[in-house]
Order: structure tokens, then sequence, then C-alpha cells
């Protein structure tokens, strides 16, 4: 059997964009992993900024 490879899968950073229209400082960003085959664009998720303490938008970036 041949071994499967891992590069499909890519660590990612998602930054949230609500937090950077306000001007505040400081930043909200969290890591994850994507499978680059199944999701080829940026993902956009809804997570916690503890900043603002709500649930926003957090997309990824480069």
């Amino acid at each position: 059997m041949a071994k499967k490879s891992k590069d499909a899968r890519v660590q990612v950073i998602l930054e949230c964009t609500e937090h950077k229209k306000t001007g505040e400082p400081g930043t909200s960003r969290y890591i994850t992993t994507k499978n680059k085959k199944n999701t080829p664009d940026r993902m956009e998720l809804k997570k916690f900024n503890p900043i603002l303490k709500k649930m926003t938008v957090h997309k990824e970036i480069k």
C-alpha cells in the first residue's frame, strides 16, 4: 500500500474583519487547518472576538 501524503492539509490564519474596521488596538486571530483540495478559496468562519466580546466574521489572511 502506498503512503498518504499530507500536502493537501495546510495551516491558515483567520483574522477578525469587524475589529480591523473599528481601529481599536489589538487583533483577534485564530489558527486552524484546511484541506486546500476541498476548499481552494479563502475560508470565512464566525468566531468569538474576546476584545469586542461578541461573535464576528473571521476571514483567512495570507
